[in-house]
């Protein structure tokens, strides 16, 4: 066994059946070593960023980790943005990344970097073996890493005359560390505050928003009232009928401060208190009331669903039923396309079970608020900011759950930075159908310029902001990698598009023209 073989043997072991790659020379003997191992599927995609967004999207609708294969510093510098999104979704992720041989390191060759020093940033564990005997120990150790709660990324680095030496030895990953339960007098004092007058929001996060940590959730709101929020970045949520009612943060300062204005105690669980995302002059970033008082549950390290159940535990039985949404569509209207039109259309139109990517940006604000109602479904965004995730992420998501049909929702400007993942989608045969809400602009960041009150822009300002002159055309682009694509220029039309779609054989896609 040489030490690549030691290393897919590992990752084996450890439970990894997908590995999302984009390999080059020095990582052609963990190829050739994949070729040995069919317990795990092997994904190509065209660019790096496609690759870490897509083991994102598998870990988050997993929770378990997937791992990448790179290609040297900066193989593993173009997935970074995603890492970035991935680092804060706080998902277990493995990447592997080759490195020269050892002995060649001294020649300094075109792609010599640092590549520890590449990782650091996103990963919390980073290692490069110094022999092949070593290889399947470190890799077992990633594993862990991967996957000490709440989740995160581990970054293994495989010289490559170490993976093609003899002398490899797998391993089998140690039990991963169970997360601690809060201390009691903590729970008590969070009951205590619950029980009183005050008007109480938990704001939930991670693990508490899926499962049985948002189940639990639902008999809390139900015993005291509560209201239940999530914050507007969202690792995975479970929403439709059925479901517990949570209202999400906006991402708009002054209207996430309208949101929180009336609530008094706030319980975080598993989150951070909410700010917002960028400074402005003049304006405080705090979005909580002054008169709020701010407490923890639990942190994102603990036992989150453990410290609700705890919670719930401080209260009578009969008093803990649970707040659920109720099935309720809105109406689709005819004619135009319009905002509220295409956020009508998504809601009547999702099918049961579906997993819905949003990074749709300013156009697709209100298909959320839109949906709760709907068939029970999960919803996933991008968590760090970093634009040009959805269409990785739903690659992810449709690899992780292939009985489940996929709605990815993007913009055009973000969808640019990840466009390849349609090729990826195309190869894979992954039922997904993307709708591109394409605005010709980065209206974000004309909503921005105009909030920092260096009013409108001009001539110069508008070329950095908008993205037309030529138009982006995204039915040629997805027909050109293999993806079957339609424009929508009517919300009947959209409708019978997006229904299409759902019953497709495989991915297509949907341009609305805004």
């Amino acid at each position: 066994m040489n030490g690549a073989e030691s290393l897919i043997a590992t990752l084996v072991f450890g439970g990894v059946d997908t590995c999302f790659s984009n390999p080059g020379t020095t990582e052609l003997h963990i190829v050739a070593a994949l070729e040995k191992y069919p317990q795990v599927r092997s994904i190509l995609a065209l660019f790096e960023g496609v690759v870490t967004g897509a083991a994102d999207g598998y870990a988050r609708m997993k929770d378990k980790p997937a791992c990448t294969l790179l290609h040297l510093g900066p193989g593993l510098a173009n997935g970074l943005a995603n890492l970035h999104n991935a680092n804060r979704a706080q998902v277990p992720i493995v990447n592997i990344v080759g490195e020269h041989a050892t002995y060649h390191l001294r020649h300094e060759t075109p792609l010599v970097s640092d590549i520890e020093a590449i990782a650091r940033p996103f990963s919390k564990w980073v290692r490069t073996s110094r022999n092949a005997a070593e290889i399947g120990r470190d890799v077992a150790e990633a594993l862990m890493a991967a996957q000490t709660a709440p989740g995160q990324i581990a970054t293994s680095i495989v010289p490559a005359d170490l993976a093609w030496s003899q002398c490899g030895v797998s391993a089998s990953p140690s039990a991963i560390p169970k997360p601690m339960l809060p201390e009691q007098e903590t729970i008590e004092r969070v009951a205590a505050m619950l029980r009183s007058e005050q008007r109480s929001a938990l704001l939930l996060s991670g693990a508490a928003l899926h499962g049985r940590g948002l189940a639990t959730a639902a008999r809390i709101a139900g015993a005291t009232n509560a209201t239940l929020l999530a914050p507007y970045p969202l690792r995975r949520i479970e929403r439709g009928a059925g479901t517990a009612i949570v209202n999400r943060i906006p991402y708009p300062r002054e209207q996430a401060a309208e949101a929180l204005k009336d609530f008094r105690q706030l319980v975080l669980v598993g989150s951070p208190p909410p700010v917002a995302y960028f400074a402005a002059p003049e304006v405080n970033a705090v979005v909580t009331p002054e008169q709020c008082k701010i407490v923890t549950l639990a942190k994102p390290t603990e036992d989150v669903p453990g410290a609700l159940e705890a919670l719930l535990a401080c209260f009578a039985a009969n008093d803990t039923k649970s707040v659920l949404e109720k099935a309720e569509t809105p109406p689709v209207p005819d004619g135009e396309i319009s905002l509220p039109g295409l956020a009508a259309g998504v809601a009547a139109s999702l099918p049961e079970n579906c997993i819905v990517v949003d990074e749709s940006m300013t156009s697709g604000r209100g298909i959320i608020t839109a949906a709760r109602g709907a068939h029970p479904h999960d919803w996933i965004t991008n968590t760090g900011g970093s634009i040009g995730i959805a269409l990785p992420l739903a690659v992810g998501a449709a690899v992780a759950c292939p009985q489940r049909r996929v709605l990815c929702l993007s913009a055009d400007g973000s969808s640019m930075y990840t466009l390849q993942a349609l090729w990826t989608m195309a190869r894979e045969g992954l039922n997904v159908t993307t709708v591109i809400f394409a605005n010709r602009a980065y209206s974000v960041l004309q909503r921005e310029f105009l909030n920092l009150g260096l009013s409108t822009p001009g001539c110069r300002a508008r070329d950095l902001l908008e993205i037309g002159r030529p138009d982006l055309d995204w039915t040629s682009m997805a027909k050109g990698m293999g993806v079957p694509s339609t424009r929508a220029t009517s919300i009947d039309a959209f409708v019978r598009a997006l229904r299409r779609g759902f019953l497709a054989d495989g991915p297509t896609l949907i341009e609305v023209p805004l």
